[in-house]
């Protein structure tokens, strides 16, 4: 049953060959779990494609296999996922408008450009909110959690799980940056850094003296390689996945925001499902994001050391160079707060704290 899991390694370990150097390509990952539960009955035979932004070394597309694996073994072969990779059906963006029509039957945006769908994600776009993997887990598995992930009915889109994208980190091929100053340029232009579509990224950057500039991640790589962009921000895991290092000479590990993905499926295409099927893709769909959270904390610190190993100068903040970032994009928060909803950002904040003080 696991013949989609061996091609997934091999394709893992050929993805990222650089200037003809063969790099260790994964870290030691987990295995996936063993795959329990009954055979579900037979509803007859369903095809699922399912669009993913990032490449298939990624622990979204690992991870994404093994949700595959599961439906594949529980229901006898009759439920098939076919998975594409590397943006190759558009952005997280125009994924879900293909969920809303129709189109594409499942995708797994970040958070971020969800926002338009329902507003309350932006609670996990507030900068420097959640300090530690164990807070956000425990606020990605919170009630309020379960609320956003409900509040998508109606949309045309069924939000089955949250899962982890993990914390940003800004790179840049301009200058090394360890201060707000950095980002600004006191006597020099401040950097251009490509963001999400999220209106709340962009006051990050705004509040911190960038350029911020939105645009669809699978057009990133190439602005950066022409200078369109000075940088960008997001998890080593993709800044590695996404072979920027090739293009951006300089990282800065901030931490300053942490981002979920969110596993979707269209709500046509759920409606259309045996109910012991939905049954069987929902509890698919949290295996395999715990199992997504498990690779991407054994990738985080890993794709870092990797990055330093192909170059790439990065500058680890101590706690008082972070306390100035924070100081910087406070106005984030005095905008952003009540519009979000005050209560919905004090709970968020006490799962922080009580993580801390664990």
């Amino acid at each position: 049953m696991h013949h989609l899991w061996k091609r997934t390694l091999l394709l893992t370990g050929a993805t990222l060959l650089s200037s003809g150097i063969a790099y260790a390509q994964t870290p030691d990952l987990s295995d996936p779990p063993e795959i329990e539960g009954e055979t579900v009955g037979d509803h007859g035979s369903v095809t699922l494609r399912m669009g993913l932004g990032l490449a298939e070394s990624s622990p979204q597309y690992i991870s994404s296999q093994y949700f595959a694996d599961i439906l594949d073994q529980r229901s006898e072969g009759r439920i098939t996922v076919n998975i594409f990779p590397n943006s190759q059906l558009g952005d997280d963006v125009q994924m879900m408008e293909m969920l809303q029509t129709g189109t594409l039957d499942m995708t797994y945006p970040s958070s971020s450009p969800a926002t338009g769908y329902v507003e309350e994600l932006a609670v996990f776009d507030l900068p420097f909110l959640l300090p530690t993997r164990e807070a956000a887990v425990e606020a990605m598995r919170s009630d309020a959690a379960q609320e956003m992930l409900d509040a998508f009915d109606g949309t045309g889109l069924k939000a089955l799980a949250f899962s982890e994208n993990g914390f940003r980190q800004l790179s840049n091929s301009a200058r090394e940056v360890s201060s707000p100053e950095d980002v600004a340029g006191l006597d020099v232009r401040g950097l251009s850094i490509r963001t999400m579509e999220n209106p709340v990224h962009l006051a990050i950057w705004e509040a911190l003296g960038a350029n911020p500039t939105p645009m669809a991640f699978g057009e990133l790589f190439s602005a950066m390689e022409q200078g369109v962009v000075d940088g960008q921000e997001n998890p080593w895991s993709t800044i590695l996945t996404s072979n920027f290092y090739e293009v951006q000479d300089y990282g800065s590990e901030t931490r300053h925001v942490y981002t979920p993905f969110i596993k979707m499926i269209s709500q046509r295409t759920w409606d259309r499902l045996d109910p012991e099927y939905q049954e069987l893709v929902q509890e698919a769909a949290l295996q395999a994001a715990d199992y997504e959270i498990q690779l991407s904390s054994e990738y985080d610190d890993w794709a870092r050391d990797q990055l330093e190993e192909r170059g790439m100068q990065i500058t680890r903040l101590d706690d008082e160079q972070i306390a100035a970032f924070q100081e910087a994009v406070q106005p984030v928060y005095d905008e952003w707060a009540p519009r979000i909803g005050e209560d919905l950002v004090a709970e968020f904040q006490r799962i922080a704290e009580s993580s801390m003080t664990e």
